[in-house]
């Protein structure tokens, strides 16, 4: 209930204090801007570690090999390892559970040519799968699918870097280019986040590929994503034993981290959360800290305004008041103090956060710090609870006056 005498009351109480009002205040809206700028500055960190991995799926791992760096089972060094469809046969029937999406990859350079306009790029021979692993985004047509790859169709997916280059404003979708001498049918028009040189790039089908520069089932990579439903302990052990199991069927010895190496985001993932983890947990008790001693200050003034306020108390006793509207009136006080003091540091904080911006990017890898509306959310309940915890000693305290005793006071 809205009890206008009592808000007049705690006004003129903090109006009587005013330095021990303000002082007390400003250490909570210090605690609160603090711990506001170092949570937008941990949350900046945590933007660039997200960005920096959002060109591929977080379950993403990659299986890659070169040539052997050390001699195995009477096999010589510098033997170039060669990834088959057997091995990507292999990897899809023994882990079959334990994968969500799975694709080859060829890498080739190649010019793609529309009538009088040229250039070369990059192009991958892929499955279907690569669309999620590499989180293609399609703008028109469609992406590479299981019938292109039974038929060996000669199709395209093209980048939209790479339409702007060769039809400029016009239509490209269902338009045939020629590619190294070959005419392929572009069937979609693709954008990715990673940036212009992934929008540089082409897709064909692997199948299509392995039949028209080699006639061989070579392979350059083999991309897959684990289950999600895979902890990320678990998706790291799936990758250990997955490596292990590939160097023994392709005779590489298990050290050689030359010819046979499995990048797996899980690992990735595991390091930058832990990292994140400890930040956070710094920045708490860095926070708490400072909010601590704030709160300490806040109860201090409510009990000197108790003891300058015994006898009003005893006096309200003796005509028949409550010791639980004691207690509320001089919780109320302190609740006030704090989530306006807590405020104006939250809002100064998130304030400060929107005029960095992406000024610290470049040099402090901090992109966009803010903080999350659940931050705001829980900041609300923390000055709240601070509020009553620094009133409730002083107010149990202002409760327990005996009447005779606050009329004899001075």
């Amino acid at each position: 209930m809205f009890d206008l005498d009592r808000w007049r009351e705690i006004f003129q109480s903090i109006n009587k204090n005013r330095l021990r009002s303000v002082m007390s205040g400003f250490t909570v809206a210090f605690a609160i801007l603090l711990f506001t700028l170092l949570f937008g500055v941990v949350s900046g960190l945590s933007n660039s570690f997200t960005s920096a991995f959002n060109d591929d799926a977080q379950n993403s791992m990659f299986v890659r090999v070169w040539k052997t760096s050390k001699p195995f089972k009477g096999l010589q060094t510098g033997r170039r390892i060669q990834l088959r469809n057997d091995d990507y046969n292999f990897v899809a029937e023994e882990y079959e559970d334990k994968i969500q999406y799975q694709s080859a990859r060829i890498y080739k350079n190649f010019s793609i040519k529309y009538k009088s306009e040229a250039s070369t790029y990059s192009i991958r021979a892929v499955n279907p799968d690569h669309q999620f692993l590499e989180k293609t985004i399609i703008d028109e047509g469609r992406y590479l699918n299981e019938r292109d790859l039974k038929d060996k169709s000669k199709v395209i997916v093209i980048g939209r870097l790479i339409k702007k280059d060769l039809f400029g404003e016009k239509i490209a979708l269902g338009k045939r280019v020629n590619v190294n001498g070959s005419s392929f049918l572009i069937i979609g028009i693709f954008s990715d986040e990673g940036g212009d040189n992934e929008e540089r790039m082409a897709y064909i089908p692997v199948s299509t590929a392995q039949m028209m520069y080699g006639n061989n089932d070579y392979i350059s990579q083999i991309n897959l994503g684990y289950n999600p439903d895979l902890s990320l302990d678990a998706a790291i052990a799936f990758g250990n034993k997955m490596e292990r199991d590939l160097r023994k069927k392709l005779n590489i010895h298990p050290d050689d981290q030359s010819a046979l190496s499995v990048r797996n985001m899980a690992e990735a993932n595991k390091g930058v959360g832990m990292f994140m983890f400890v930040l956070y947990l710094i920045v708490i008790f860095v926070g708490s800290g400072t909010l601590i001693a704030g709160i300490i200050g806040i109860s201090n003034i409510m009990i000197f305004v108790i003891k300058e306020r015994t006898k009003e108390f005893g006096i309200r006793k003796a005509l028949g008041a409550v010791p639980s509207s004691i207690v509320g009136m001089v919780v109320q006080e302190s609740v006030l103090i704090t989530t306006i003091a807590g405020y104006l540091g939250l809002s100064l904080g998130t304030y400060i956060l929107s005029l960095i911006g992406n000024s610290l990017e470049e040099d402090y890898f901090i992109k966009d710090p803010s903080v999350s509306p659940e931050i705001v959310i829980g900041a609300t309940v923390v000055l709240i609870l601070s509020g009553l915890i620094a009133g409730y000693v002083p107010a149990k305290r202002a409760a327990n006056i005996k009447p005779i005793e606050a009329l004899r006071a001075d």
